[in-house]
C-alpha cells in the first residue's frame, strides 16, 4: 500500500473512531517502523496517529497495551490510547504539545521514573507474551532477570547478530559467556519492576505543561537498573534526573560496575541495525566481564 492510500486509510478510521471529521494533516518525522501524522479534527481536538505500511503481528495492539500498562501508576505522562487496531494497522493517541522545560525540572522525571518502577510487575516478560521492539525479542515471562535476560535478550541476539554477521565469533561467544553467568555478574535479587524498556532521550516528550511525558514504549517486567543504563548509553538526561532517581529509590550495590551489562542489549540490537562503531562498543562492553 502506497503511503497515499496508508493515509486516506487512516484519515477514514480515524474519523469513525473518533466522530469528527479530519480536517488537518500534518506528516511528522522520526522513527523507523511507522508513518507519524498530526491530524487536527472538525470538532477542535488535535491528535497523533500513526500506520505502516506491512508491521509484524499485533504491532500496535502491543503498543497500545505498553502504554496503558505504565500510564498513571506515576506523576509522569503517558499519552491515552484513543483509538487501536491491527488490521488495518494504526494507532491513535493524545496528542502532547511540546514545550520548553527547565532543566531543574529533571528531578521530576527521576521520581517518577523510580514510582514506575515501584509499580512492579508479575514477572520479567510479559503476561501477553507478544514480543517488542523493531528486531520482535521475545517476552516470555521468567521468575528470575538473569533468566529473563539470558533467554529473552542476550541469547537470541546472539542468534540474530550472528545470522546477520553483525558481531564477529568471538564476541558472539562472549556474549554467550556472559549471558550464562547473570546471577553473578547481576548483583542481588530485585523483584520485577515496571519498564519503559526503550527509554532513550527520543521517547520523553517535554510537555508546555511542565510534566514529562513517555512516548514509544518497549514496556515489560523488567531489572530497573535497564532503564537507567538506556538513559545513559545515548544520553539526553540531566544530573538532576538521576539524583532525584537515587534519592528516592536507591540502586543496589555496585549499580555502576553494571551499567555496561545493561547497555549490551540495546547495544547488540545497534549493531544488527546500524553496524558503525556498535560492533566495538560491544566488544567494549563485554570486555568489562571478561
Amino acid at each position: 500500500m502506497s503511503t497515499s492510500q496508508l493515509l486516506s486509510m487512516l484519515v477514514e478510521h480515524v474519523a469513525i473512531q473518533l466522530g469528527a471529521d479530519v480536517v488537518g494533516v500534518t506528516s511528522l518525522g522520526g522513527g523507523d517502523v511507522a508513518l507519524s501524522f498530526r491530524l487536527d479534527l472538525e470538532d477542535g481536538r488535535r491528535v497523533f496517529a500513526k500506520t505502516h505500511a506491512s508491521p509484524p503481528p499485533h504491532h500496535f495492539s502491543t503498543e497500545a497495551a505498553g502504554l496503558e500498562w505504565i500510564r498513571g501508576v506515576s506523576d509522569l505522562g503517558v499519552p491515552e490510547v484513543l483509538a487501536v487496531s491491527d488490521a488495518p494497522p494504526f494507532l491513535v493517541l493524545e496528542w502532547v504539545e511540546e514545550g520548553n522545560a527547565t532543566v531543574a525540572r529533571e528531578g521530576m522525571l527521576g521520581r517518577g521514573l523510580a514510582s514506575l518502577h515501584r509499580a512492579g510487575a508479575h514477572s520479567f516478560g510479559r503476561e501477553d507474551r507478544r514480543s517488542t521492539g523493531s528486531r520482535g525479542l521475545p517476552n516470555e515471562p521468567c521468575a528470575t532477570w538473569a533468566e529473563f535476560y539470558a533467554t529473552q535478550r542476550l541469547l537470541p541476539l546472539a542468534g540474530l547478530a550472528k545470522d546477520g554477521r553483525a558481531l564477529d565469533d568471538r564476541a558472539i561467544r562472549d556474549l554467550e559467556c556472559v549471558a550464562g553467568r547473570l546471577d553473578e555478574l547481576g548483583g542481588g535479587p530485585e523483584p520485577a519492576a515496571r519498564l519503559h524498556g526503550d527509554l532513550w532521550a527520543g521517547n520523553r516528550l517535554r510537555g508546555d505543561d511542565g510534566r514529562h511525558w513517555l512516548i514509544d514504549p518497549a514496556a515489560h517486567g523488567g531489572h530497573r537498573e535497564f532503564d537507567l543504563a538506556m538513559m545513559r548509553l545515548f544520553g539526553g538526561f540531566g544530573s538532576e534526573c538521576f539524583a532525584a532517581y537515587h534519592e528516592v529509590f536507591p540502586l543496589g550495590e555496585g549499580w555502576r560496575e553494571r551499567v555496561p551489562l545493561h547497555q549490551l542489549a540495546p547495544l547488540v540490537v545497534h549493531a544488527i541495525k546500524f553496524g558503525g562503531s556498535y560492533p566495538a562498543a560491544v566488544e567494549d562492553a563485554l570486555a568489562t566481564f571478561a
